[in-house]
């Protein structure tokens, strides 16, 4: 029992930067995924793309910001 609860407690912990600054840290995916594009001279934008999308999405749900938007 001991277990699940500190389980939920650092869940909980581990979401909280994602529910405060989520917006900022789009923003440095975006950035990143910018730069990572520029320097393969957009080679490889579709999976840079994807792997941005994914982090996204991943990043949405862990902040409980997930508004099954689909994209």
């Amino acid at each position: 029992m001991m277990d699940t609860i500190k389980a939920k407690l650092h869940r909980d912990k581990a979401r909280g930067p994602a529910r405060e600054q989520g917006d900022k840290i789009e923003q440095g995916m975006d950035k990143t995924s910018s730069m990572a594009d520029e320097k393969t001279k957009g080679e490889h934008s579709g999976r840079i793309d994807a792997g941005t999308d994914k982090a996204k999405d991943t990043l949405r749900r862990q902040s409980g910001k997930d508004e099954g938007s689909g994209t």
